[in-house]
């Protein structure tokens, strides 16, 4: 989901007519922007079509003049006399000057400071604090935490609201450190089941912090997806952000699997792994993530029927506890979807609805299903949590690096669980821009605003809560949505969608509290065209960014490459990254030609290789001034490969980024992109192991031998031989 490059207007000929006046401030009461800006100087309104549709999803009626007026009249009103919006936030440093930031959703600050000014004089106030105390007249001295704020105005009315305590900033990473980028399901071994899993992860973050000084790995998201063959294989369109997926076990590595009664068929189902893994590191097959789950699914029905010891037990009431309704849920869609169809839209009229009499009696009579599903949570948990200790005892200071997906499949289970949080018949995308002027439907529905904040962010909170129990860091996709996200109505193309606006404050205050207590670092990936004073405020809370080499141009300037000591600190610096080519690619222009086989070039492949060939020698030009190029090369970009990739890791060390990432395809050579965006079957997106040069895949046993990825890591190596 980027979009780099300099902000510029793209031609939108037909642009849409303004809105009336009381439509206008209607929506804008309720944070629906009633105009988007595609490029500096440019302003663009808002088709009235997707505002009065976002309105609708938000439970407001703008649907004809007179409705609009009456439903501004009624939010008036609402306003004058609410005493407390739905949550309020407060920071130790809530009476500092801050730099200046797009405003909240819908009407006013929710800082603690403007809305204490804002009462009448006279007010009581009282607050439950989430440690069990009661507090009278004063919110000083409160932990950090999701309190209870209640004000009582002289006149009677009382408001109860949300107070959340967060710090000022997110934790930040002890010192600098460089790590690992990898897709897991490509990271397969010699044990594997056909694709990466996390008895993988922990091995390489095992290798890497022992044998290279790698202070992290990150991963793709790691969420269980939806189920059914064939499955979506973008890890980015999950059925669930909650609970990961089931997938990713090694199955050996539960301590149950040791007494499974029918040892013949474990047998024969490892034998059938035996040859999925075999297909991809020997004869060339893609990645099936498919076959790979209907083994495991068998394998772990055998293993659920073996006891657990009193221990184990224990650990797995304490897991269900802590999880509760949400794991119900969870386990119930799968269990559903087993015998409905992952689509739970389809599914009987009483079953659509988790809380219904019809959900309920389905739950107790597919019990032995739900509770298999609930196990395969908590097994995955474990092998999560056990591959972030094996990080952290090889030393790496920060460990997993997990990815937080945008959104979720809106068939999937947190969709149906979460109904009352989702705005119903939208979808996230992005507006026409400079480099798709058709816009971009993600198809992924966006949460509710104000839903989340009338629960103080519970959806929000308990999510990262779950992904924090295992990440030593969190990156979070499309970051830019904590402040604002592109509703586009269904049916509708996404040159006709609205900005709906979220409360950043609160939402940063959240990630800072749950961030806080986990000690966790976060990674905001903010590449493309983003709103100005959201960079500053992420760096203010601690957010890292993101810094893509091939896009750090000065784009104010001359745009040209932009030198080590301009780049910011606060990030996490790479080459490349999942949706961009490798760097071997992008030197020699390998990344021109497949898209040229594919159709996917809008201008001759003669013009196009011209202008990869000038942007990579500009960037090698400068290495070479800098003294990076231990070789220079006589030839053209990528005539010495190897060590352009390793002069390329020079230079990010060069800049002063808190965090160094190393794909690790460019490590082994590997020229493909796993995942080549604006294709769907032409290219087989997220399902390649991670290979050669030469295209033949490489299994972690023999991919950390590899004297090509040592001496790129030597590069990097913390001490006086490498970085």
């Amino acid at each position: 989901m980027t979009d780099p490059g300099p902000d510029q207007a793209p031609d939108t000929p037909d642009t849409p007519a303004a809105l009336p006046p009381e439509l206008a401030r209607l929506a804008e009461s309720h944070g629906v922007a009633t105009s988007y800006s595609p490029g500096p100087g440019r302003t663009v309104p808002a088709a009235p079509g997707a505002v009065v549709a976002a309105l609708a999803a938000l439970g407001v009626d703008a649907a004809t003049p007179e409705a609009a007026r009456a439903a501004l009249a009624a939010r008036d009103r609402e306003l004058r006399e609410r005493l407390l919006p739905p949550t309020v936030v407060s920071r130790p440093d809530d009476g500092s000057a801050a730099p200046a930031a797009p405003s909240p959703a819908g009407p006013g600050p929710t800082a603690l400071p403007a809305v204490l000014a804002a009462l009448p004089p006279g007010t009581r106030l009282r607050v439950d604090t989430e440690q069990g105390e009661t507090l009278l007249d004063t919110t000083e001295g409160l932990e950090p935490g999701v309190h209870r704020l209640t004000a009582t105005a002289p006149d009677g009315r009382s408001r109860q609201a949300h107070l959340i305590v967060a710090p000022d900033r997110l934790p930040t990473p002890e010192g600098r450190s460089y790590g690992l980028l990898v897709q897991l399901y490509s990271l397969l071994s010699r044990r594997s089941w056909g694709m990466g899993d996390l008895a993988d992860l922990a091995e390489l973050a095992g290798w890497a912090g022992r044998a290279a000084g790698a202070g992290f790995v990150q991963v793709n998201p790691l969420h269980s997806a939806v189920p059914g063959a064939p499955t979506d294989p973008s890890p980015y369109r999950p059925s669930s952000r909650r609970f990961p997926d089931p997938v990713h076990l090694r199955v050996e590595d539960v301590p149950e699997c040791a007494y499974v009664r029918d040892r013949d068929r474990l047998d024969t189902l490892l034998e059938r792994a035996g040859r999925l893994r075999a297909d991809v590191l020997d004869k060339g097959a893609l990645i099936d993530r498919d076959a790979v789950w209907e083994l495991k699914r068998e394998a772990l029905e055998l293993v659920h029927e073996v006891p657990l010891g009193p221990g184990r037990q224990a650990a797995y009431d304490d897991f269900r506890a802590e999880h509760g309704q949400a794991l119900d849920d969870h386990a119930t869609w799968y269990a559903l979807a087993e015998i409905h169809g992952s689509d739970w839209h389809r599914w009987p009229d009483g079953l659509r609805d988790p809380r219904s009499a019809a959900t309920a009696r389905a739950r107790a009579e597919l019990a032995d299903r739900v509770a298999f599903h609930t196990r395969l949570a908590w097994l995955t948990d474990g092998q999560l949590r056990a591959a972030q200790r094996a990080a952290r005892e090889a030393g790496m200071p920060v460990g997993i690096v997990h990815d937080l997906a945008v959104g979720v499949h809106p068939s999937g289970a947190d969709a149906w669980a979460q109904q009352d949080v989702f705005a119903a018949g939208m979808s996230v995308g992005a507006p026409p821009d400079a480099f798709n002027a058709r816009g971009q439907d993600w198809g992924l529905p966006p949460w509710r605003p104000d839903r989340l904040a009338a629960t103080g962010y519970a959806p929000y909170r308990d999510l990262l809560r779950a992904l924090f129990r295992y990440a030593g860091a969190l990156r979070i996709d499309h970051v830019m949505g904590l402040f604002r996200l592109w509703w586009v109505p269904a049916g509708s193309p996404p040159t006709e969608g609205a900005y709906v606006r979220y409360d950043a404050d609160a939402m940063l205050a959240v990630l800072a509290l749950e961030a806080s207590r986990a000690g966790a670092v976060v990674i905001g990936e903010d590449l493309g065209t983003v709103e100005p004073g959201v960079r500053e405020a992420l760096q203010r809370r601690g957010v890292l960014g993101t810094s893509v080499l091939w896009f750090e141009r000065d784009w104010e300037g001359d745009g040209r490459p932009l030198p080590p000591e301009r780049w910011r600190a606060d990030c996490l610096a790479t080459a490349t990254t999942h949706d961009l080519p490798p760097t071997a690619a992008r030197l020699t222009g390998d990344h021109v030609d497949l898209r040229d086989r594919l159709g996917l070039l809008t201008r001759p492949a003669a013009e196009e290789h011209a202008e990869a060939a000038a942007d990579a020698a500009e960037w090698l030009a400068l290495l070479g001034s800098l003294g990076l190029l231990d070789r220079p090369a006589a030839g053209p970009p990528g005539s010495d490969e190897e060590e352009e990739i390793r002069a390329v890791h020079r230079f990010l060390l060069r800049t002063p980024a808190r965090l160094v990432g190393v794909w690790l395809p460019d490590g082994a050579g590997d020229r493909r992109p796993q995942n080549l965006p604006g294709t769907w079957d032409q290219y087989p997106n997220w399902r390649l192991p991670v290979a050669d040069a030469d295209g033949r895949p490489l299994p972690l046993e023999d991919l950390v031998a590899s004297p090509r990825l040592r001496a790129l890591l030597e590069v990097l190596r913390p001490g006086p031989s490498g970085g």
